[in-house]
C-alpha cells in the first residue's frame, strides 16, 4: 500500500492521526512525520502496521469493534458517535467516549482499584485537612472536557477548583488536576489519546501512573509542556499545591508487589 494510498483510506474514514496511533500503535510522532512527507520511508514493521488497520478487513473488523459496544438503529463510523448514543449504553456498561469513538473499558484489576484507593485517600486527606476549596474526585465521574457532544471522559482521579463546573451529571470543563493508572488495555489512550485531550482543554497538572513500568510521568502545563518521568521510589509533589501534598511512592511500590495481577 502506498503512502497516497493510506491518505486517501485514512481522509476517506475520517481519521484523525491520533486515531490512527491509537488503532495501529505506531507513535502519534512517527505518523506525522510519515504523513507530512518528512519520513519518505517509513520501516517495514511501521508499515505493516498500518496496512493491517488501512486494509479493508481491518476496517470491517473495526466497525465490528465499536459498534459491539451497543447497539443502534443507526450505524456509525469510529469518529461519528455522539453523547447520544453515549446515553444509550447500559447503566453497568463502562466505557468513554473521545473525538466520537467509543473505547470499551475493562473492569479494572484487583490492583488498579487498590492502588486508586490508596492514591485518593492521601490526596483527598491532605486538601480535607487543609480545608481546601478544591474537590478531589475519583472514577467513575463523567467529564465533558471540551463542553461538546463528541467527548465524555472517566479519569481515575481528578481535583476540580471551580466548583461551577459541577452538573448533576458530572462536571462541565476541564478539572485542574487528571490521573491516570495504567494498565495494558489503556496504555496508548493514557499515554497518547488522553494526553492531548487534557492539555487541549486546559488541565493543570496530568499524572500518569504506570504499575507494569514502576514509573510515574508527570506534566506541569503551567509552566512547561515537558514530561517528567520518574521511578517509583521516595514521594512526589502535586505541582498544583507547591509539592506540598506529597504522594508515597514507596507505598505504591509495596502494592504492587504483594499484590501483582
Amino acid at each position: 500500500m502506498t503512502l497516497d494510498e493510506m491518505k486517501q483510506i485514512k481522509q476517506e474514514r475520517g481519521y484523525s492521526l491520533a486515531q490512527l496511533s491509537e488503532y495501529s500503535g505506531v507513535p502519534l510522532g512517527t505518523l506525522q512525520k510519515i504523513f507530512s512527507g518528512e519520513t519518505e520511508h517509513p520501516r517495514y514493521a511501521t508499515r505493516r502496521a498500518l496496512e493491517q488497520v488501512l486494509s479493508e478487513e481491518a476496517k470491517a473488523s473495526q466497525t465490528v469493534r465499536e459498534a459491539s459496544v451497543y447497539s443502534t438503529d443507526r450505524p456509525r463510523k469510529p469518529g461519528e458517535y455522539t453523547l447520544e448514543d453515549y446515553y444509550t449504553l447500559p447503566e453497568d456498561r463502562r466505557a468513554e467516549l473521545i473525538e466520537g469513538v467509543i473505547y470499551d473499558m475493562a473492569a479494572p484489576s484487583f490492583v488498579h482499584q487498590h492502588l486508586l484507593g490508596k492514591l485518593f485517600t492521601q490526596i483527598s486527606s491532605f486538601i480535607e485537612s487543609r480545608n481546601g476549596d478544591c474537590l478531589p474526585m475519583m472514577a467513575p465521574v463523567d467529564v465533558r472536557l471540551d463542553c461538546d457532544d463528541r467527548t465524555m471522559v472517566q479519569p481515575d482521579i481528578l481535583i476540580l477548583c471551580d466548583r461551577s463546573k459541577i452538573c448533576k451529571w458530572g462536571i462541565m470543563g476541564a478539572p485542574d488536576f487528571c490521573l491516570e493508572i495504567v494498565s495494558e488495555s489503556t496504555r496508548r489512550k493514557d499515554y497518547i489519546k488522553k494526553l492531548q485531550k487534557y492539555v487541549d482543554a486546559g488541565v493543570r497538572e496530568y499524572w500518569i501512573l504506570d504499575p507494569e513500568r514502576r514509573m510515574l510521568v508527570t506534566y506541569d502545563w503551567r509552566d512547561d509542556f515537558t514530561a517528567h518521568m520518574v521511578p517509583l521510589k521516595g514521594k512526589a509533589g502535586l505541582a498544583l499545591y507547591g509539592e506540598e501534598l506529597q504522594i508515597d511512592l514507596d507505598e505504591i511500590v509495596r502494592l504492587i508487589q504483594n499484590y501483582p495481577d
